[in-house]
């Protein structure tokens, strides 16, 4: 605490006497007095002040090196004051310093706001950075979903299935006679596309891999946020109304919850997990608090019995007795 009020102290001690802002006005001069106004002059008496008395002192009247460099010198005084006095802004906090001197520091910050702070309007920033990042969204979404759709198009297991269906479906051409004049790379373009369409409407994709839908852009999201927090409300509120005072029972889709609640999954990772998995947890009954600690507790223990039967784990354990963490080296036998 002393040495905040030592600190403070020595910045009382310290301040200029005058109280002027020499880094970001004119100086020690005054710019009313520069440029022959008074406090209340206009806009167009300050242009026209300011033109008369540069017009007087502009450096190219002047052919000796020493006067031409003092016009330099004054000339950019007059140019600040006239800069100062024709912003309003800037202006009102001139005005501000010559009123109360005294009020250094604060002078000082309003006038590196002033310079500093950004000339856009603060909206047109949200609202640029709102976009770009919807922008970054969309393009990112169809991307993984593409990945998704190329990785299933080579998997075989898939990727019969997907031929299977075309072929029941009539969509790929098998006779030879229909696709006479095609050449075999147009033939294997033409069959690629129709798996990847197969794929594309037949297989249920889930998670970060979904199809993109409006709902994954920002923009959209946060219009319907207060939407959305209404509704998670009251949901809420019947699940307290519901569970909580009238003692009912779960629903599946309630007990799914509470599973992976307790499992830390988010939404998408769970409806990411296969249909008869889900079943597998309902049939357990891993919404009871009870059942789900066991059913933990075994699956911890057998894959650290698993971990432990494993031979690249026993290798890395060994590797880190005998070396330690974060040390590297460099064998050649």
């Amino acid at each position: 605490m002393w040495r905040i009020l030592l600190l403070l102290s020595l910045c009382f001690a310290f301040q200029p006497a005058n109280g002027y802002v020499e880094d970001y006005y004119c100086g020690e001069h005054n710019c009313y007095d520069l440029l022959e106004l008074t406090r209340d002059a206009t806009k167009p008496e300050i242009k026209r002040n300011f033109r008369a008395i540069a017009s007087k002192t502009h450096p190219d009247r002047f052919q000796d090196p020493d006067e031409k460099k003092a016009a330099e010198e004054r000339f950019r005084i007059l140019s600040t004051a006239y800069d100062i006095l024709r912003d309003d802004e800037a202006r009102e906090d001139y005005d501000y310093m010559l009123d109360h001197p005294e009020q250094f520091y604060q002078n000082v910050y309003r006038a590196w706001r002033r310079r500093m702070a950004p000339h856009v309007d603060v909206r047109i920033v949200l609202a640029v950075t709102i976009s770009l990042i919807s922008l970054v969204q969309y393009y990112n979404g169809w991307t993984k979903y593409e990945e998704a759709i190329k990785y299933f198009a080579v998997v075989p297991k898939y990727r019969l299935q997907a031929v299977e269906l075309a072929k029941q479906e009539g969509l790929l051409v098998t006779d030879k006679k229909k696709n006479k004049g095609m050449s075999k790379e147009q033939i294997k373009e033409q069959e690629e596309k129709v798996i990847r369409e197969v794929i594309k409407s037949k297989m249920d994709i889930r998670g970060v891999y979904a199809k993109p839908t409006y709902k994954d852009i920002l923009w959209v999201q946060l219009a319907f946020l207060p939407y959305w927090s209404l509704q998670y409300l009251g949901w809420y509120l019947r699940w307290v109304w519901k569970f909580w005072i009238l003692k009912h029972d779960y629903g599946d889709e309630e007990k799914c919850y509470i599973i992976r609640k307790y499992m830390g999954l988010s939404h998408g990772q769970f409806e990411n997990l296969d249909d008869h998995v889900k079943e597998e947890y309902l049939d357990l009954e891993l919404w009871k608090k009870e059942n789900y600690d066991s059913w933990k507790a075994e699956r911890d223990a057998e894959l650290k019995l698993k971990m432990a039967q494993s031979g690249r784990y026993k290798s890395y354990r060994r590797y880190m007795k005998n070396n330690g963490p974060g040390r590297m080296y460099f064998d050649d036998s």
